[in-house]
């Protein structure tokens, strides 16, 4: 049982104690000091101080840990159009087509169960530093692949360092920020794979007119640059120092702590809290065949976490995102646009629009909260993705029909580029205790990676036995169905800290109780 003490202020922070069961306390102090730029001195002793360049630091931590997503996003950016060249140049057959775009996910779910015992063995950061190795690999292995087997191996190594990436760097966020902004900043790493979405579109644009033998290892090559940001990003981010306490280098987390909050009386609340949820594994001498053991054999709050950050990775692909990103050429070649080059331009329409409506959420996620946001995303989904199956199957090829598809396309990755696309990554990240962290967000992004793959592989096949329109009327009743899923399994945790989330799932009633407000739709429609 859980329960938060204290007064609630206007913002959101409560002041008291958290106990969780009956042998651990958090204390929890006012945080409006946090407003105030104060120097209070008593001996010549600074008291509490204000670091103005805290947030600056912690906004480029944020913006070097997604490095990792811009090389994910570039590669299903890129794989879309770069696959109709492979095609012609390589001879492949469609399932061959189906299983290079598809593999890639599968197979990154072997990254994302190794990247939360390494993470705990080496360290949030350097297991950032690994992704990147093993990407850049496949990516190079990929450009001079003489044919499809070489090829083949090339997306297998790029498949692990995406799963390494996709698990560890929002664990890495959500670690170093503070509660004020870990939404926005957790959301980082989406902003980048779409971010590298659009430029992978744009790469197949601008090398489309080039012959199709070197065409596609252009686009596939570029991808390979990131890496040198990576290379100087490693000089800049410190440990996470949630990790640096599991392993007992208390005074290191303090000088990161010092770096990335605003005063020394926020850094000695936040080192408490995350010493008491340390020693918490630490005393029960979690080892990795314990750790499973609780997540495979859960309690009922841990049951509750796992709900929610399984199922709303598992929502986020099914409702059919990544085939519209990865084969939005072969919709809108089904709607009745010819060419390669007028398909790729289309395609750029589709990475723009859901580039600039990332950015929308982490504006939003913050303010508004995790909850409404959801919900905005996943009912205009439902609506979209069944405007875009009417579309396909009725309206012939005709430039009405072309134009209504490329609207439900752009609003079906809008929708979900401000709510469950950043989101997923936020809450799985965030609602599980730090013991269990790292092995149960590799879980969830397990269930993300399997999900992608499945329909990556099995879309054209589907497609041609119910059509393209038919295929994307599944994808809509998956998506109301993650309306449903919402609403009764995903609790609100904006403006909490880590420590507090934990508590709402150790009380079924907390769990179940709904958070939406009033006052947060009313503030959602003004902001919209």
């Amino acid at each position: 049982m859980g329960l938060v003490g204290g007064e609630e202020y206007g913002n959101g922070e409560r002041v008291g104690e958290v106990h969780i069961g009956s042998k651990n306390k958090y204390k929890r102090m006012d945080s409006d000091f946090i407003e105030e730029d104060l120097a209070l001195y008593s001996d010549g002793m600074v008291i509490t101080r204000k670091n103005s360049n805290s947030k600056k630091f912690v906004f480029l931590c944020a913006i070097f840990a997604s490095l990792n997503s811009v090389l994910l996003g570039y590669d299903v950016g890129v794989m879309s159009g770069a696959i109709l060249f492979i095609q012609e140049d390589l001879k492949i057959s469609e399932v061959q087509e189906e299983v290079l775009v598809g593999i890639l996910s599968i197979i990154s779910l072997l990254g994302s169960l190794a990247a939360g015992k390494t993470s705990d063995a080496i360290g949030r950061k350097w297991t950032i530093a690994f992704a990147a190795i093993i990407f850049q690999t496949g990516a190079a292995v990929m450009t001079f692949a003489p044919n499809f087997p070489v090829l083949m191996i090339g997306r297998l190594f790029a498949g692990i360092g995406i799963g390494f990436g996709v698990m560890i760097a929002p664990v890495y966020i959500v670690e170093i920020s503070p509660a004020i902004a870990r939404g926005s900043l957790t959301s980082f790493p989406e902003i980048f794979v779409n971010l590298g979405i659009l430029l992978g579109y744009v790469s197949n644009y601008a090398f489309s007119g080039l012959p199709p033998h070197l065409s596609w290892r252009i686009m596939l090559g570029v991808g390979i640059f990131p890496s040198i940001f990576m290379g100087f990003a490693l000089f800049v981010i410190p440990e996470s120092p949630r990790w640096l306490v599991m392993q007992n280098r208390i005074e290191e987390a303090r000088e990161v702590l010092l770096k990335t909050n605003e005063s020394e009386r926020e850094v000695e609340e936040r080192l408490a809290e995350i010493q008491v949820a340390a020693g918490m594994a630490n005393a029960e001498k979690y080892e990795a065949k314990a750790m499973w053991h609780e997540i495979l054999y859960p309690s009922p709050p841990v049951r509750r976490m796992l709900i929610t950050g399984c199922g709303i990775q598992c929502f986020q692909q099914i409702t059919g995102i990544d085939a519209t990103v990865y084969y939005s050429p072969t919709i809108f070649k089904d709607a009745g646009i010819k060419g390669n080059t007028q398909l790729l331009a289309a395609t750029v329409a589709v990475g723009f629009t859901k580039t600039m409506f990332i950015l929308v959420a982490t504006f939003l996620i913050d303010k508004v909260g995790r909850k409404p946001l959801l919900y905005v995303s996943t009912i205009g989904m439902t609506t979209c993705l069944i405007g875009l199956s009417l579309t396909l199957t009725f309206m012939g090829k005709g430039k009405i029909g072309i134009g209504l598809a490329i609207l439900a396309v752009c609003g079906n990755v809008a929708f979900f580029s401000v709510g469950i696309g950043p989101i997923c990554w936020v809450m799985s990240s965030e609602i599980f205790p730090l013991r269990l962290r790292a092995q149960a967000s590799a879980l969830g992004a397990v269930g993300s990676r399997v999900s992608s793959g499945a329909v990556a592989m099995s879309f054209l096949s589907v497609s041609r036995a119910i059509t393209v329109g038919g295929t994307f009327f599944v994808f809509a009743v998956f998506s109301a169905f993650s309306v449903a899923f919402v609403h009764t399994c995903v609790p609100e945790t904006k403006g909490k800290t880590l420590e507090q989330i934990e508590v709402i799932f150790q009380n079924e009633g907390e769990w179940n109780r709904q958070e939406l407000e009033m006052g947060d739709i009313q503030q959602l429609v003004q902001k919209e």
